[in-house]
């Protein structure tokens, strides 16, 4: 593909109109992000946990074909398979045999060990190195040839592992997923492209989940991860610095102003900023709808951070060029209307080179574009939206308490 319309044409093409002919068989094709590898940034992974994976099986069918229906062109890949397609030797033990030779199940499954991969046995010291000495029986090719090996028992006597256990031939699971112990299937959902996470992860629970805890025993689990839980844990660690920055942003400013009321008039320009930023990432999302949207990422939180020290500057020189006025003689009405006079050059001065600075990244596509678009957004937003109230609402609020002195010449009545 050239360019990105093509690109996306042609995931459209290939998952709608490719892959649904092909009987029995799933697939899809993405375009992951410039620094995402293969792990994507959009997707929700629905973490089944049972103790028996023939009830996983079933429960993660019933939770693909749920997905299909209520996201069509959702890509769904579980973990593992759905199928047990993996060939597999299951050895089932004789428990009166194995008595009879004088063993247990432990030694049973120390000798099955043995004609695996081999038994840990323990380790070898020569003084300067150490060796991990391992058992491992002569290689087989068939489970015939693994039921007529030979082993020796406690008594001095040869049998069969045959005799001790019989040796079927079955099919399993391409792996085993564990997740905090528990035997796990996983199913790693990637939204549509015109589809909001919240969106997505809000049908999930209403729709999809339900049918999962229903066809699951007893004891089963439904968990969420991916996408969802990161951007959780990474919203709470961001609101905490964002707090902090205020803080900080508001001794400074205070120790600037030697007044604490004047320093919360400049700090209410953060509520117009960051309301601002929402409003141009919801914008530019929606514009972007067709091409996967703008997403609330890490990068678009520090965007916010970043607005709090631009949003400020315009109302720390508005502020002190007032007060500064009213220190000089002037009455406040005077002193606000001096400073918005004085001070609405560098202002808009400031505020277009930033807007101007960021539109670039807003607007212009190509391949990376994802990764600083958003805080790109949430800048031009806050900037603009802040600079309003700073020229608009700042200056009346600098007016409050003043003091009104009554118009034209009052002549004191006669005694």
């Amino acid at each position: 593909a050239m360019n990105d319309d093509e690109v996306d044409e042609l995931l459209r093409v290939f998952n709608g109109e490719i892959m649904s002919g092909f009987p029995d068989t799933f697939g899809f094709a993405g375009r992951d992000p410039i620094f995402g590898g293969h792990r994507g940034g959009r997707k929700i992974d629905i973490d089944l946990a049972a103790d028996s994976f023939d009830s996983l099986l079933e429960a993660g069918r019933t939770g693909f074909y749920q997905v299909m229906q209520v996201m069509p062109g959702a890509n769904i890949r579980p973990y593992p398979g759905l199928e047990l397609a993996e060939p597999e030797i299951r050895l089932i033990p004789n428990d009166r045999k194995i008595a009879e030779v004088g063993w247990n199940r432990s030694r049973m499954a120390m000798a099955v060990r043995a004609m695996g991969d081999g038994a840990f046995l323990g380790e070898y010291f020569d003084g300067t190195r150490r060796y991990n000495v391992v058992l491992r029986a002569e290689g087989w090719y068939s489970p015939e040839e693994l039921g007529a090996l030979p082993v020796a028992t406690a008594e001095g006597d040869v049998v069969s592992l045959g005799e001790l256990a019989r040796v079927t031939r079955t099919a399993g699971p391409s792996q085993i997923r564990r997740i905090d112990r528990k035997r796990t299937l996983t199913l790693e959902v990637k939204p549509p492209s015109d589809m909001a996470m919240e969106e997505a992860l809000d049908l999930i629970k209403e729709q999809v989940t339900p049918a999962i805890l229903a066809s699951m025993p007893e004891g089963g689990t439904v968990k969420y991860r991916g996408t969802a839980e990161a951007l959780d844990e990474a919203l709470t660690s961001m609101t905490g610095s964002f707090i902090l920055a205020v803080v900080i942003l508001y001794l400074l400013i205070s120790a600037l102003f030697r007044s604490f009321r004047d320093s919360l008039l400049v700090l209410m320009t953060i509520p117009m900023a960051t309301v601002g930023g929402v409003l141009s990432l919801r914008l530019v999302d929606l514009a972007l709808l067709g091409a996967g949207g703008q997403q609330m990422d890490l990068l678009t939180m520090i965007g916010f951070v970043i607005l709090l020290g631009l949003v400020v500057n315009n109302a720390i020189l508005l502020v002190y060029r007032a007060r500064d006025a009213e220190r000089e003689g002037m009455s406040r009405r005077d002193a606000v209307e001096s400073a918005v006079r004085l001070r609405l050059r560098p202002i808009l001065m400031s505020t277009t080179t930033s807007i101007f600075g960021m539109l670039p990244l807003m607007t212009v596509p190509g391949a990376g574009t994802e990764l600083y678009r958003g805080m790109a957004s949430v800048i031009v937003g806050g900037m603009l939206v802040s600079t309003l109230f700073t020229l608009i609402l700042l200056p009346s609020l600098l007016r409050m308490n003043e003091e009104v002195k009554p118009a034209g010449n009052l002549v004191p009545e006669a005694a």
